[in-house]
């Protein structure tokens, strides 16, 4: 295939059975929000360069892609707009702009793209969705609790069953970092190389904390007690300091909201740290067996609102990891959304073809009538099956001249003649048994 018929690298196409499988999921993941009370918000898909810019990190703000001035502006070469990098930055915006006309707390959920001019590889595009859930203007622990009932729910509707929540606090966090005499200006890096324990040995994450000037046997002692199963000596260390015990209470508290479901969903875990900064009280990642990283995470995360240009109010928020959970469905051999319900082939009679596909369409079923020049059945049929029609109506010459239709079952091959008059109601009952 000659590279200029490729889409471009880090984006894809999607066929009909993808694009009906995530629509499939977000409509899902849409209807459980709804319930919570989550209210929808869709931004534009491009913002103001300035509204991202010094707002994401030194790091994120390398990814954005900049749209560069358009017109008689064009030959400067200068950028005013970027395509949206996030979901919390527009929130914050307008949070911002139409704060006294929105509820309060502010609870909405986005599901959308975003662009990321990230270098493309295996499961990374620069394109892909994500669905995010917050609330903003609210520092009650029942909102937390709330953003991970929100998320298990999410999670469960779209048909997974083994997974658990991880949860921690960014206090208990820097309370290990005090129990542990970790000198302040080392806090940050500490953290970073914390947060790789899930994916290198302990050896190497000790190493790496020797290397940032960390005493060796604190760096030994600090990763021991963070990758054993025993978090009751992590809970003693914490209860030795002040921002020890807050974080605690703050993950107890969690835990104690989240107790209705299902047993062991929601479990503490000292090691785990969410590397973004930003998080301010109680985080949580949502892993899955056999399958690398998160696939949902979240947090507290008062005061970014403030500093991405909106009021400073408290929020917390979560986020799916939906076009992972929908990787995980392929390989698990989701069955993929089937095309029409009903095939209608042409073998002469066509207005009253046209006239039955009219009336099944209005009974709600998906129809579609064979539009190519052949009039070969088996053409047809194979259109039929590439179609992934669950029913085929054959109605050739013998069928008009008895007021019937053939009525082919494409999964059993078998076939019932009913009269041309019934088939609507003959369908809804067999397509709904």
């Amino acid at each position: 295939m000659a590279k200029a018929a490729e889409p471009p690298s880090g984006t894809r196409d999607l066929l009909a059975d993808d694009v009906r499988r995530r629509k499939h999921a977000f409509d899902t993941l849409a209807a459980v929000f709804e319930r919570y009370g989550f209210d929808p918000l869709e931004t534009p898909a491009f913002e103001r360069l300035e509204v991202f810019a010094g707002k994401l990190g030194e790091d994120a703000s390398a990814l954005i892609f900049k749209i560069l001035k358009r017109g008689v502006h064009e030959a400067s070469g200068a950028a005013d707009l970027a395509l949206r990098y996030d979901h919390t930055v527009p929130l914050a915006r307008v949070v911002g702009t139409y704060g006294s006309r929105l509820p309060s707390p502010y609870k909405r959920y986005a599901i959308g793209p975003v662009w990321r001019a990230d270098r493309p590889a295996r499961g990374r595009f620069r394109e892909f969705t994500q669905c995010d859930i917050d609330t903003v203007g609210s520092s009650s622990p029942l909102a937390d609790a709330e953003v991970v009932w929100a998320v298990h729910d999410g999670l469960a509707a779209l048909g997974l069953a083994d997974f658990h929540f991880l949860v921690n606090s960014r206090l208990a966090l820097y309370g290990l970092l005090d129990a542990y005499a970790v000198p302040a200006e080392l806090g940050p890096p500490v953290l970073g190389s914390l947060d790789k324990l899930d994916k290198l040995p302990p050896a190497a994450v000790v190493t790496e904390l020797v290397e940032r000037g960390l005493p060796t046997a604190a760096a030994e002692s600090l990763v021991a007690d963070l990758a054993g199963e025993d978090t009751d000596r992590v809970r003693k260390q914490l209860d030795d300091t002040e921002r020890g015990r807050r974080g605690l209470a703050e993950v107890d508290r969690l835990l104690e909201l989240t107790a209705g479901l299902p047993a062991g969903r929601v479990r503490y875990a000292p090691g785990m740290v969410r590397g973004l900064d930003y998080y301010t009280g109680p985080i949580f990642e949502v892993v899955a067996p056999g399958f690398p990283g998160s696939i949902a995470s979240g947090g507290r995360y008062d005061g970014l609102v403030a500093k991405l240009g909106g009021p400073d109010l408290p929020a917390c928020g979560g986020s799916i990891g939906v076009e992972r959970i929908l990787a995980i469905q392929e390989a698990d051999g989701v069955p993929e959304r089937r095309g029409l319900d009903v095939a209608l082939t042409v073998l002469g009679a066509e207005e009253e073809v046209m006239r039955l596909a009219g009336e099944l369409r209005g009974r709600g079923l998906r129809t579609g009538v064979y539009l190519g020049t052949s009039g070969k059945l088996a053409k047809q049929l194979k259109w039929a099956n590439d179609q992934s029609a669950r029913v085929v109506l054959l109605y050739g010459p013998d069928e008009q001249e008895a007021g019937e239709v053939t009525v082919r079952d494409m999964a059993s091959g078998e076939q019932t003649r009913v009269a041309l008059a019934e088939v609507p109601a003959h369908l809804e009952r067999h397509l709904t048994a």
